[in-house]
Parts: C-alpha cells; structure tokens; sequence
C-alpha cells in the first residue's frame, strides 16, 4: 500500500504544482508589482551617459571630416 500512494503522489504533486504556478502567474498579471525607482534612475543615469557619448563620437567625426564638406571657394 505504501508503494501505490508514493506512486500516487508524484502526480498530484506535479498536478499541484501546475496548478500554483497558474495561479501564482495570474495572480501577477492582475497585480503588478510598482517600478522600482532605483530602476528609473539607472535608465536615466544610463540615457545620459548614451547621449554623452554619442555627443562625443559626432563631434570627433565632425572634427575629423569637417574639411571634407567645407564649400569650396566661388571662382572669381
């Protein structure tokens, strides 16, 4: 009789697990944790670190292909 029930159990214990991990993902669905705001401010802090640095490449490509696209001087 011991064998049958620990058969038994394997699948009511898989059965329950499914059954809390549907419950426990529509439970989050309907209630969503609040962002964090030390989530926001690394996406800031992030956001204007990016923008330096693409700030910085323009201006070295400007610097160093200016000439290229510089008008050539009107023939007299």
């Amino acid at each position: 009789m011991g064998d049958v029930l620990l058969a038994l159990s394997i699948p009511v214990l898989v059965f329950g697990g499914g059954i809390y991990a549907a419950c426990d993902c529509w439970w989050r669905r309907r209630h969503p944790a609040p962002p964090s705001p030390y989530t926001h401010r690394a996406a800031r802090l992030a956001e204007q670190e990016m923008l330096l640095l693409a700030e910085e490449i323009v201006n070295d490509a400007h610097a160093a292909l200016g000439p290229l696209y510089d008008v050539p001087p009107a023939p007299p």
